[in-house]
C-alpha cells in the first residue's frame, strides 16, 4: 500500500510584503515569504535561535485578504502542501529548483490590539476554514454543538 501525505502546518513572520498579481480571468495569487524561528539550547547552556526561510503562494480570494492585511513583520498561521519547481536557467541553461509552499488554508495571528484578526477591521477573516480560491470564509461557530445525548439502549457509535 502506497501512503502519500503533502501537508506542511507554519506559523512565522513574513519576510516582505505579498506581491499580489491578477491574471486575465481575475484570479489572484500572492508570493510572499515566510521567517520561521526555533530556539534551542546548546550544549553548553546557551540560547540559540534558527531562522527557516520559505517562499509561499495562495490563490484566488486568499491571496487577496493576505495582500491586503498582511505586510512585512505580521504573524500568519498557514497550511498548504510542498510544490516543487523547475525550470532551465537562461544565462547557462542549468536545471534550476526550488521548493515552495502552496496555502490551501490561512489564519491572520490577532496583533493583540483588539482590532480583530492583524490589525485586520473586526470580520475580516482569514478563512482557515474556508476553501482554497473561495469567495468568503466560513463562519466559524463559538464553539462546538454539544453531542446529543445517547438512550441507554443503543450503543454509543
Amino acid at each position: 500500500m502506497a501512503l502519500n501525505l503533502n501537508r506542511v502546518l507554519l506559523a512565522g513572520n513574513l519576510t516582505r510584503d505579498p506581491q499580489v498579481r491578477f491574471f486575465a480571468n481575475e484570479r489572484a495569487v500572492a508570493d510572499f515569504g515566510l521567517a520561521i524561528n526555533r530556539r534551542t539550547k546548546s550544549a553548553d547552556g546557551q540560547q540559540k535561535d534558527e531562522t527557516t526561510f520559505v517562499d509561499c503562494e495562495a490563490w484566488g480570494r486568499d491571496a487577496e485578504l493576505i495582500g491586503q492585511y498582511c505586510q512585512k513583520g505580521k504573524a500568519i498561521f498557514i497550511e498548504g502542501r510542498l510544490r516543487l519547481d523547475t525550470w532551465d536557467d537562461k544565462k547557462d541553461g542549468t536545471k534550476r529548483s526550488k521548493l515552495k509552499i502552496v496555502v490551501e488554508r490561512f489564519q491572520f495571528i490577532d496583533s493583540g490590539k483588539g482590532t480583530g484578526v492583524a490589525g485586520a477591521p473586526s470580520g475580516a477573516g482569514g478563512g482557515f476554514e474556508g476553501a482554497e480560491g473561495g469567495d468568503e470564509p466560513a463562519p466559524r461557530p463559538s464553539r462546538p454543538a454539544p453531542a446529543p445525548a445517547a438512550a441507554d439502549d443503543e450503543p454509543p457509535f
